[in-house]
């Protein structure tokens, strides 16, 4: 159960994500995400009768006048999954594929976001958006996103002639979120990470919440071969290469970890969160350790 690779021998992606999440983190990590939706908008003076909780300490330390906290009314949360399914995500070796991993991923957080009655929407992209479900509280939209995510095969759909970067594609999601919400995007995120960070921006300057879970194989981030071996482009199948990895091991874990740290430095510049995650990593570990720190940083803003 631990073993992702072995957990997706259960069958279906829906019973995959009910296991993963009834199992180990439904009522360990009760409403993670609960008041993301919640938003701050004007200090007020303070008059008897407010409550006590809602005054800014802050404002009375600069000010020694008390004011308080005026906030929208609280909903529940809209959140939207964006998946990677381009032809790099299919990499697998010693687990099963980026992909694989990401949808269940995927799949788990729809199915838990669903039972606290949030709302989940969902687009599957590669060089362009393949699939797209709008955000809905209804149960049965659960059945839709596994079967949406269990349809598709990563890089299937080559659009020919070079197709669009990953930062062109997730700017076009961005006026498809007609309000303030949740965005998860789960990828290997092989792409220009100046570009997409800058995409990712223009999230943020919507005021829209993000979490990039960065999803990379043992082979990535070890490097452990060892033979002369030819390597393909997922992306591009008819670029190879002979190489001999001896000669190439030290350039390309630096190359690799600079390209992570970019990613990550860019992300936090912007206030969005990062969580790198190894696709022989067991979902409780990934999932449910990001959950309760994420959990704690709320308790403690």
């Amino acid at each position: 159960m631990e073993d992702p690779t072995a957990l997706a021998n259960y069958g279906r992606l829906d019973l995959v994500a009910r296991l993963v999440v009834e199992g180990d983190i439904m009522g360990q990590h009760k409403s993670p995400f609960k008041g993301a939706s919640v938003e701050f908008t004007e200090h007020r003076q303070y008059y008897p009768g407010d409550e006590i909780r809602h005054i800014d300490w802050r404002a009375y330390g600069k000010t020694g006048k008390y004011y308080v906290k005026e906030f929208e009314e609280e909903t529940n949360l809209r959140c939207h999954l964006l998946v990677d399914a381009s032809g790099s995500m299919s990499y697998r070796h010693s687990t099963l594929s980026k992909f694989d991993y990401a949808r269940q991923l995927a799949a788990a957080l729809a199915y838990l976001l669903l039972a606290q009655r949030d709302a989940v929407g969902l687009t599957v992209f590669d060089d362009q958006i393949r699939t797209r479900l709008a955000p809905s509280t209804h149960l049965g939209l659960f059945a839709q996103v596994t079967e949406s995510l269990e349809s598709l095969v990563p890089g299937a759909e080559p659009s020919g002639g070079g197709g669009n970067g990953m930062a062109e594609v997730i700017s076009d999601v961005l006026p498809t979120l007609s309000r303030r919400c949740l965005v998860i995007l789960i990828s290997d995120f092989l792409d220009d990470p100046d570009s997409l960070i800058s995409a990712l921006a223009r999230f943020r300057h919507a005021r829209h919440e993000l979490i990039l879970f960065h999803i990379v194989s043992p082979e990535e981030a070890d490097f452990p071969f060892s033979r002369p071996s030819q390597f393909h482009n997922l992306e591009q199948a008819d670029h190879r290469l002979l190489a001999d990895p001896h000669r190439l091991r030290e350039r390309y874990l630096e190359r690799f970890s600079r390209f992570c740290g970019r990613l990550e430095q860019g992300a936090a510049g912007q206030g969005i969160d990062y969580q790198r995650i190894l696709t022989s990593e067991p979902y409780v570990t990934a999932l449910g350790g990001y959950l309760a720190a994420r959990a704690r940083r709320r308790r403690h803003r």
